[in-house]
């Protein structure tokens, strides 16, 4: 299941859209707000925005920008507003297509189906996973925070990749040796250990709350959990 952000001021609209998807297999989040949308994005999984343009406070354009900072998640603009300036502006900010107002639910279903399929959020969040600001993306090999490379090594990405992919789930040090190295490998628990603490330190330094998420599993190993609510190892 595919979950989707509902970006709009107008509640009667945020429920029409989420009753429209919701049939197709897509898990709705809705925002009321910019700024609930950028709450929203840095602390939940989510594949695609559908971003309303006229709002208060913070209207779509520079809900869109600011989103931009951080993740290159699939942003479609929907506004009653189709005057080519408007568009040629809503996708210079980083909008990836743009819908008017009224639109045909067909026609939106098909452009969000589409825009998955080219930016590969269709077939999962295993190429490119999103956590919290966190980027990792297996295609360029590169894992950013806010739009900041943190430098890793290919065992540190790996490694990374596994958590990202697995969380809650406990993983003993003989595990992510086998995960990294293969069955035969020769080498020691320990190095795990090393390669946790490289990490911790860089993505720490990189101003990401690695403390809250990775944490030791004493006499067992290590995990990733989603929430900040477990003990600190």
């Amino acid at each position: 299941m595919k979950t989707i952000l509902l970006v709009d001021d107008e509640t009667r609209m945020l429920d029409l859209l989420s009753l429209y998807l919701t049939p197709y297999d897509y898990r709705c989040l809705k925002a009321e707000s910019g700024k609930d949308a950028l709450t929203h994005l840095k602390k939940e999984n989510i594949d695609i925005v559908l971003l309303d343009v006229m709002m208060p406070e913070m209207d779509g354009w520079m809900t869109c920008r600011k989103i931009r900072e951080f993740s290159d998640i699939p942003i479609i603009m929907l506004t009653a507003r189709s005057e080519t300036v408007d568009v040629i502006k809503g996708l210079k900010y980083g909008a990836d297509d743009y819908v008017t107002k009224p639109f045909h639910e067909e026609e939106l279903l098909a452009r969000i189906e589409a825009l998955l399929r080219r930016t590969n959020h269709s077939i999962g969040p295993q190429r490119k996973l999103v956590f919290k600001g966190l980027v990792w993306n297996e295609e360029t090999v590169e894992l950013k925070f806010q739009n900041q490379l943190i430098p890793l090594t290919p065992k540190e990405f790996a490694l990374m990749g596994l958590f990202l992919k697995n969380p809650q789930k406990v993983y003993s040090r003989d595990h992510l040796v086998t995960a990294l190295w293969g069955l035969n490998s020769n080498i020691d628990d320990r190095t795990i250990d090393s390669h946790i603490r490289n990490l911790r330190e860089k993505l720490r330094n990189a101003g990401f709350p690695i403390d809250n998420h990775l944490h030791t599993v004493w006499g067992m190993g290590y995990k990733w959990i989603k929430e900040g609510s477990e003990l600190k190892s």
